[in-house]
């Protein structure tokens, strides 16, 4: 158990203690115990926080991330009301016993993507009830002494249109005001990120990088949520932080015009399916070879866009989502992700497997068993672990590396 959560709950033990006592006194008077409450609540102790590695850079903290898995299309589900937002989409309530399943995989890492729209006010107060679950599941993986990533997620409002821009700043500003407090004690193995693929929605401008307003825009939201968050002190003075170019897309011209805030804790987070044809689109290819320069081109001018822009630069950079859909084909897939995971682990950016829990239909990007906890592709998660391990030329039909199949 961390060290704050034992100090807390050591106190509010204290506490129930105190108030028992004192409720056996019936010659005390009202107003006496309110003042004595007053003093008492003016006079306790701060609630330890966790002890925070400030010793640590950017470039250091995703050097120790060995791979990532996103809990997706859960607490980011838009549906249900409450916290059935979370099992809205098809996925079975989030258990510990699933994150310790990730974790036995080889993840050390988990990013929980979450949508905050339906559970706000019109004062955009988030509803105590949410947070509370929320953090349930931060701490299932934090507790492991995993790392996390928490977000903003499918939410409609922070289109980045310049006529919005003040109306968006304050309500960024306000909701991170607020998970920011409720996570200010937690140390740096907990990482926010502002937000996902801030884009203009069903315009032709949403996927292909943005054009100038839109990507003005999403600069300065990044400073938003960066001064927002460092408002609220404690740990989050330095607390490492995720900033995104428009619609974290990896493309050159739109990470190029990623303006990011003068603070040495920030890290760049892209989203990468790619080769697109093989990854996510729908039909596509359902072959991939490492051989073939149209199978590899995409991941490797990414690498080196990542690695000129920013990383040959001293700025961290996470691929917080990339995946390759099941079409009956693992064995490729599992090339791919060992190709995939090792380029990328030779510039020091850690990756993050989007899973959605989908293995039917759809964006099948489906992993782990969320009813068994386990992962449904041995040799794709043996694949991905050797990539990130830089473990190369493996025959995923067989098992045996290349050179002694031959």
């Amino acid at each position: 158990m961390k060290f704050r959560k034992f100090i807390a709950a050591a106190l509010a033990a204290i506490s129930c203690v105190t108030v028992a006592g004192c409720s056996e006194n019936n010659d005390v008077s009202s107003e006496s115990t309110a003042a004595e409450t007053a003093t008492a609540e003016a006079t306790a102790p701060e609630v330890p926080t966790d002890e925070f590695d400030t010793s640590l850079t950017a470039l250091e903290l995703t050097a120790d991330i060995r791979i990532g898995w996103n809990l997706g299309n859960t607490l980011d589900a838009t549906g249900g009301s409450g916290v059935t937002q979370e099992t809205s989409w098809g996925n079975p309530k989030t258990t510990r016993e699933l994150i310790q399943g990730v974790k036995d995989a080889g993840f050390n890492a988990v990013r929980i993507p979450t949508t905050w729209e339906k559970q706000m006010d019109e004062n955009n107060v988030i509803n105590a009830e949410w947070m509370a679950r929320v953090k349930e599941i931060v701490d299932y993986a934090y507790d492991l002494d995993m790392y996390v990533i928490l977000n903003m997620h499918h939410e409609e409002w922070h289109q980045p249109y310049a006529d919005k821009q003040e109306e968006i700043s304050a309500k960024l500003t306000t909701c991170w005001t607020q998970i920011a407090e409720e996570f200010k004690g937690y140390d740096q193995h907990l990482i926010f990120e502002g937000m996902n693929e801030p884009r203009w929605k069903n315009t032709q401008f949403e996927w292909n990088g943005g054009n100038d307003e839109g990507r003005q825009v999403v600069n300065h939201l990044n400073k938003v949520f960066v001064d927002a968050v460092r408002a609220t002190g404690g740990n989050n003075q330095y607390r490492f932080l995720m900033v995104c170019p428009y619609a974290a897309n990896s493309g050159e011209d739109a990470l190029a015009a990623l303006e990011i805030p003068d603070d040495d804790r920030l890290i760049v987070s892209v989203h990468a399916y790619i080769p697109y044809s093989f990854a996510l689109q729908n039909p596509g290819s359902d072959k991939w070879v490492a051989s073939k320069p149209n199978c590899t081109n995409e991941i490797d001018t990414l690498a080196e866009v990542l690695d000129r822009l920013f990383i040959s630069k001293g700025q961290a950079v996470i691929i917080g989502e990339c995946g390759a859909m099941n079409r009956d084909n693992e064995e490729y897939r599992a090339a791919w992700a060992e190709y995939y995971f090792s380029t990328f682990k030779k510039i020091g950016v850690p990756c993050f497997w989007w899973d959605n829990g989908a293995f039917m239909s759809g964006e099948t990007f489906g992993l782990f068993d969320r009813y068994n906890n386990v992962p449904r592709y041995e040799v794709l998660i043996k694949a991905m672990m050797n990539g990130a391990d830089g473990i190369t030329g493996v025959d995923y039909s067989t098992g045996t590396a290349e050179s002694d199949a031959a």
